[in-house]
């Protein structure tokens, strides 16, 4: 990643935890768009367990709205510089714009997340490569026709927004895939199959990140609104853990670094289990 820091994947699951510095985030908008709110919950978030602190400063909601770049900047900036001055958390900006990525990491930023698989601004793999930030390539199907098998449709996307990665001269080792819950998967169902078979984009051969938080689908199961729907995220991270994710990017740290605690005790012991008869 950027500044000469590292993300060791493997044994143990990373909690990359969502920090909305935005007034119209689906479930959390305006709660922490004063600076001293956001550092506020990006410590409590630290103390919680998560690795990583994920900075936004446009929601990315279904009907959403746009906001200049300049906007953007004048949210997330002056947050990422305080978070990389304290030294607390790895820090990952949430944006799909090449120039708020490079003022992003040049603000202390290590990853950019970007929503739209480098498909938007293909300039950001330029940015990851001069920069060795951490790169998160996320799967959409906004604003284009896709494919009715959803692990079709996610290959398709994703190996186009890596040949972008790759013509940028973006490492393999600086990346990972998230298969974009909840963005333009139309239904309850869709999200469902896609966690079904998540286990199934382990073949692209890059670490996978889950961002089911508090989505649409969680409520449809449970019945809850987004700001109850901590316990149905964590079913969805231990669930999405044993399929093979690395990476889960939510709102209620806690809950879902104790679920996924017992998740990797478990694969660990299985491990160490003698084969059955």
């Amino acid at each position: 990643m950027a500044h000469g820091r590292y993300l060791d994947l493997g044994p143990k699951a990373v909690v990359v935890g969502i920090l909305n510095v935005t007034p119209d985030s689906f479930s959390d908008g305006g709660l922490f768009i004063a600076p001293e709110k956001a550092l506020e919950q990006a410590r409590r978030m630290v103390e919680e367990g998560a690795a990583v602190i994920d900075v936004g400063g446009e929601s990315t909601r279904p009907g959403f709205a746009p906001i200049t770049a300049e906007e953007e900047q004048g949210r997330v900036l002056p947050v990422i510089a305080a978070l990389a001055a304290s030294g607390e958390a790895l820090i990952s900006v949430d944006t799909y714009r090449e120039d708020t990525a490079r003022r992003a990491v040049a603000a202390g930023a290590h990853i950019v997340n970007d929503v739209w698989g480098l498909q938007r601004e293909p300039g950001i793999a330029r940015v990851a490569a001069e920069t060795g930030a951490g790169l998160i390539i996320m799967h959409t199907g906004r604003e284009r026709q896709k494919l009715p098998d959803v692990i079709e449709d996610q290959f398709l996307f994703l190996r186009k927004s890596l040949e972008i990665a790759r013509a940028g001269k973006v490492a393999d080792s600086q990346i990972v895939l998230d298969a974009g819950f909840g963005f333009a998967k139309e239904t309850a169902a869709e999200n469902l199959d896609l966690m079904a078979r998540f286990s199934e984009l382990q073949a692209l051969g890059y670490p996978l990140m889950a961002g089911t938080s508090r989505k649409r689908f969680i409520g449809s199961a449970t019945g809850r609104e987004p700001g109850d729907r901590a316990a149905g995220t964590a079913a969805t991270s231990v669930i999405l853990r044993l399929k093979g994710a690395d990476l889960f990017r939510v709102h209620d740290v806690a809950i879902n670094v104790d679920a996924l605690a017992v998740t990797d005790a478990m694969l660990a012991r299985e491990t160490e289990l003698p084969p059955g008869p």
